[in-house]
């Protein structure tokens, strides 16, 4: 992080960091100082913010979860939907549980192993199989669920660490995209003969 410094702007503190010569002014200060945190809340809820918060983590944080972020943004817009400041660090810190109990390592291990990946700004997500993939965006939404119910960071990864194990195997076993490509093209041609 850089150099913090605040100023005093109508009467309210306001926090600038000073970090590679540039200037960033906390617009949480801002809001607050506005209307509490009433304008943060009601900020987050909105699709375009959270469309521009995922544009910033995915310049910015290689860990962001974003199975997690695709539950959040498909909530966005509706009258129900809140989500907190707290709530959204949570989730974006959570990519790396999910690493460690599908890929056995986190982002940051696999870059160090990797970096002929990483200096192309892939992380190893970009590389996993299709079933790894389908398997990750089935943890993402227990984890979610799990999160939601209160268990432990720990309690969790155990879980999750033994539904990878179980779910993987499965479809490594089954080759369950080819069947579900065979499945598909059957369906098309028998679509197409009962158009003729």
């Amino acid at each position: 992080m850089g150099k913090t410094t605040k100023i005093k702007v109508e009467e309210k503190i306001i926090s600038i960091v000073k970090k590679d010569e540039q200037d960033y002014i906390c617009l949480t200060d801002m809001l607050k100082a506005k209307d509490g945190s009433f304008f943060i809340t009601d900020w987050l809820r909105n699709r375009n913010t959270l469309e521009f918060l995922s544009v910033w983590e995915k310049i910015n944080n290689p860990n962001f979860n974003y199975g997690e972020f695709a539950i959040i943004r498909n909530q966005s817009g509706l009258n129900s939907f809140k989500v907190s400041v707290k709530e959204w660090v949570i989730y974006a810190e959570e990519a790396d549980l999910l690493n460690v109990a599908l890929f056995h390592c986190t982002a940051k291990d696999w870059r160090v192993a990797n970096p002929e990946y990483a200096e192309k700004g892939m992380n190893i997500r970009d590389i996993a199989s299709i079933n790894e993939l389908a398997v990750l965006s089935n943890l993402e939404s227990l984890n979610a669920e799990m999160i939601k119910s209160g268990i432990s960071k720990e309690s969790r990864y155990l879980k999750l660490k033994e539904i990878a194990m179980y779910q993987l195997t499965i479809l490594n076993e089954k080759d369950f995209i080819k069947t579900l490509k065979k499945l598909n093209e059957k369906v098309y041609v028998e679509n197409k003969k009962k158009l003729k």
